[in-house]
């Protein structure tokens, strides 16, 4: 089957040459300044707290459009929310062309660390299937689309996978954009960069210390604070918090494997660039698609 998966060979992207830095193209995608103007999509919006799975609540954002085509369901990356300028600006576009828009935050992200007592980990799958399947409820009978960025995307390939054996109300299409696809060849290449080490760095130990704050009694990570990496922060959490053996099995549990999409029943897109500081673009050419799929 994988000979019949719509690969696109697009036509090279040829920017400015201030533009042409894979660094500076993932940079201008986070700038606040995309969510300046009139924003209908926020003007519309609604929080949500959805209880999930084991209690987990889950904070969104849900906004209806009058015309109410169809409802896109937003999952974005590590570190991001409900409100990263790449899921605002994308949403208010699909809003503006009627459709409605709800945006969800994982645990501990957009500043939700108070709602749980237990820290995020990327492989809180259950709960993100369980707040993704009440929030296509929200459709109606309006068709219903995931798309998810980065981690995100990773969120939304594992959903793939699952909908072997689950459903979700009305899901037609799922689109990643950029996803870990294995997590162990993608996460040393954020040390590997100055600015992406020290964006994430920056991001994960503000949420870690509102964590610590709200729950002084669990947590502890004075220790981590001082790491200048992420994959050390990672291995100290794991060994601290979680019942995870290694760092390496905590990024298998999360990994997509290579036959893992071949029977998802529902058209699958996935779109990245060759050459992606983060996600490695051989890794996408491993996954095993079939003909639903399309890999731009």
């Amino acid at each position: 089957m994988r000979n019949k998966v719509k690969d696109y060979n697009l036509k090279p992207f040829k920017p400015p040459i201030w533009l042409s830095s894979p660094l500076i193209q993932t940079s201008l995608a986070s700038f606040k300044y995309r969510k300046r103007g009139n924003n209908k999509m926020l003007k519309a919006a609604e929080t949500i707290i959805l209880t999930c799975e084991d209690n987990v609540r889950l904070k969104a954002s849900y906004s209806k459009s009058l015309q109410n085509k169809s409802l896109v369901i937003f999952l974005h990356g590590w570190e991001g929310s409900q409100d990263s300028s790449y899921v605002v600006s994308c949403g208010n576009y699909l809003f503006n062309q009627g459709s409605s828009v709800f945006r969800l935050n994982y645990r501990d992200h957009g500043d939700t660390q108070n709602l749980n007592s237990g820290i995020f980990l990327s492989t809180n799958f259950n709960e993100v299937f369980d707040a993704v399947k009440q929030a296509a409820a929200f459709s109606g009978e309006i068709p219903v689309y995931i798309v998810g960025f980065s981690l995100g995307g990773n969120f939304s390939l594992r959903i793939a996978r699952s909908l072997r054996d689950l459903s979700i109300k009305n899901l037609k299409h799922i689109f990643a954009i950029s996803p870990v696809v294995d997590p162990w060849s993608a996460a040393p290449l954020v040390d590997g960069n100055y600015f992406y080490k020290k964006y994430f760095l920056k991001k994960w130990k503000n949420s870690l210390r509102k964590k610590q704050k709200f729950f002084p009694n669990l947590y502890n990570f004075n220790d981590i604070f001082s790491d200048n990496s992420v994959m050390s922060m990672t291995k100290k959490i794991m060994a601290q918090y979680t019942e995870f053996p290694s760092i390496k099995s905590y990024f298998d549990a999360y990994r997509v494997d290579a036959h893992d999409l071949k029977t998802c029943p529902i058209p699958i897109s996935i779109i990245t660039s060759a050459d992606d500081g983060i996600i490695p673009h051989e890794d996408i050419e491993k996954l095993e698609l079939n003909i639903n799929a399309n890999r731009i």
